[in-house]
């Protein structure tokens, strides 16, 4: 049996899941009677999800149905990071939703600092856009992951991976 025990942390979707999404929303936004005929577009690349519509309370309806179609998915909306709403002439709203692909650094120090405080016996090791945690009880880390799914403080998606 190995002395120590180990995880990593990071962030990481499903990005067919959030394309299936996002074409959910498409199909409902163009039945739906009170956005039907408003020339809403919703558009999705790599990076982020444009919305552009005729007014900004036609913005957060759409933005509304893509969340409801994510979670129905499984994709955690924490992934999104909306923007501003900007005019985008010819009397349109565009938002753009950057999509969260990886932890910054910041977050990492973060979630590293929290461990450190809460968890004196375990080692935080930031390694890239992963944390990996290091502790010779296997109940720290589960106790770890029961901790930072509780804190309303991390804003990103967190996905726990290589547990042994």
């Amino acid at each position: 049996m190995a002395s120590d025990h180990s995880m990593d942390i990071m962030v990481q979707f499903d990005f067919q899941e959030l394309k299936n999404a996002v074409e959910m929303a498409k199909k409902e936004v163009a039945n739906r009677y009170d956005l039907k005929d408003s020339k809403i577009e919703i558009e999705l690349t790599e990076d982020m999800i444009k919305v552009n519509t005729a007014n900004e309370y036609q913005i957060e309806a759409v933005v509304g149905i893509v969340v409801s179609k994510m979670v129905n998915r499984k994709v955690s909306p924490k992934i999104l990071d909306r923007q501003k709403i900007q005019p985008a002439g010819g009397m349109r709203f565009i938002q753009e939703i950057k999509l969260i692909k990886a932890m910054d650094q910041e977050n990492a120090k973060n979630i590293s600092k929290m461990i450190r405080d809460n968890f004196p016996k375990v080692k935080p090791l930031i390694q890239g856009d992963t944390v990996r945690i290091v502790s010779k009880s296997i109940d720290d880390l589960q106790e770890i992951i029961k901790f930072l799914n509780s804190q309303e403080s991390i804003k990103i998606p967190l996905l726990f991976t290589n547990y042994r």
